[in-house]
């Protein structure tokens, strides 16, 4: 589908830009108050590094942690940006 990630690459920290399958880009940055929970463990900046895409998915381990492509696809196409606050 056209919100399906394609690529994911790290652009400092708790950051990085995707792209989409219609080609659409932009920038996803987590903010530290976001990280609780399941996405506790993206504080690690080594395990942050670790980020890929699969089936149209950015995640992290093994799959343990992925972001929902259809969020990250309306925030991005609004405001260039998706900011995990």
């Amino acid at each position: 589908m056209y919100y399906d990630v394609i690529e994911a690459q790290i652009m400092g920290e708790l950051s990085f830009r995707v792209r989409f399958a219609d080609g659409l880009t932009g920038k996803v940055q987590f903010l530290p108050s976001y990280l609780y929970g399941v996405f506790e463990k993206l504080k690690n900046p080594e395990f942050f590094k670790q980020i890929k895409v699969s089936d149209g998915f950015v995640s992290w381990g093994d799959d343990e942690i992925d972001l929902a492509p259809e969020s990250m696809y309306q925030a991005i196409s609004e405001k260039g940006e998706w900011l995990l606050s």
